[in-house]
């Protein structure tokens, strides 16, 4: 699932400009049984499968190093945010734990996992879809990746508001035209009005965003 969207866009060309290197761990290199077994039947009963502590154990402590950090995607993990993005794009080595089925065996969550993430409250087919969407977040934090550094300071909850309305040319399409102080060359006017719209956008769409934000202060 990982080569596709990985070796695309943004990802790609920071995978092969060396800016960041990403290994995915088939589980069952590191089983013994003949059927190379990743997951079992929960003790206790109840429906599913649940990903095995053995295999776990050994491929975690395989890749890992003493600088890493562990994270288990998982629905009872911490919501995740810019600021956690923010977080993990300054660690040297990640190594993330993917759960399938109904989970996995709570002795990997308690001994292995050093944080659990969570990217919403709703089902996926597994936790690897997660880690694609946590790993395309921090990766275009990292120095070098985009065009432009200040880009990833400007885009949508990197502030904890929305972002401002943009344009491009043309000024004028079908009677749609671009606001005149975008046009005036004002950079002060222009910034001020970029900062007002992005405070009314947050407001109307994602008020929550503005409760526990005590450095932007509304004013319509």
């Amino acid at each position: 699932m990982f080569f596709g969207p990985f070796a695309e866009s943004i990802i790609g060309r920071a995978i092969s400009k060396g800016i960041v290197k990403i290994d995915s761990v088939n589980l069952r290199n590191y089983t013994e049984d003949k059927h190379r077994t990743v997951d079992d039947t929960p003790y206790g009963g109840g429906p599913g499968m649940l990903m095995k502590a053995e295999p776990l154990f050994k491929a975690v402590e395989d890749c890992k190093s003493n600088d890493s950090c562990v994270i288990l995607t998982t629905p009872q993990g911490e919501p995740f945010k810019q600021k956690i993005a923010e977080e993990l794009s300054l660690k040297k080595h990640l190594v993330f734990v993917c759960g399938h089925y109904e989970g996995v065996d709570e002795r990997v969550r308690t001994n292995l996992v050093d944080r659990e993430i969570s990217i919403g409250d709703y089902v996926l087919t597994n936790g690897n879809l997660s880690a694609m969407v946590i790993i395309d977040s921090l990766v275009r934090l990292l120095p070098g990746v985009l065009g432009d550094d200040k880009s990833a300071e400007e885009e949508s909850f990197a502030t904890g508001l929305l972002e401002y309305p943009q344009y491009t040319k043309p000024a004028d399409f079908k009677g749609l035209k671009v606001p005149e102080v975008l046009l005036s060359g004002n950079h002060k006017l222009i910034k001020n009005w970029q900062k007002e719209q992005a405070l009314i956008r947050t407001k109307e769409r994602r008020p929550d965003l503005l409760k526990n934000n005590n450095e932007h202060k509304f004013k319509k």
